[in-house]
């Protein structure tokens, strides 16, 4: 992996990791974070600061990758996917990252909202427009709000 930095009206890239072949569209922020090799950023995703990509992921734009997500390997994430790393944002004080991984293989539908502190198990799929808020097994389908397994 190699650092770069990117500061132009179409990119904003500081001190961000990415492996070879990482495809950035343009509008991309991302700043403190890993990209895997072969992976590919579309346009107006923000990443920030200690977020890790996998190789050979896709994520769609309009999605944001906060701080304390890790997404492992080959997993797509849909169209204005967003994820959230704090279980309670008014209290300033005692914020803390809560960190949420998505495992191998797995995808996401456009407009999911991912909770804190849950794992997307290997090979899981999350439908589009569901709110995920607890841990999702392995080979699973989920969807709804709050997001219910449907089947394998």
């Amino acid at each position: 992996m190699k650092k770069i930095n990117i500061k132009s009206g179409e990119k904003h890239l500081i001190d961000v990791k990415v492996g070879k072949g990482v495809k950035i569209f343009q509008f991309v922020n991302a700043y403190g974070c890993e990209i895997g090799e072969g992976t590919k950023v579309g346009a107006f995703v923000e990443i920030q600061k200690g977020a890790k990509i996998g190789k050979n992921c896709k994520i769609s734009s309009h999605s944001f990758i906060c701080e304390g997500v890790v997404i492992e390997d080959g997993v797509f994430i849909g169209h204005n996917v967003t994820f959230i790393n704090d279980k309670h944002p008014k209290i300033s004080r005692d914020w803390k990252v809560v960190k949420t991984v998505v495992k191998k293989g797995a995808s996401i539908g456009s407009s999911a909202t991912i909770m804190c502190g849950v794992t997307i198990g290997e090979g899981a799929l999350i439908g589009a427009g569901s709110v995920v808020t607890k841990n999702v097994p392995a080979k699973k389908i989920v969807a709804g709000n709050p997001a219910k397994v449907l089947r394998k």
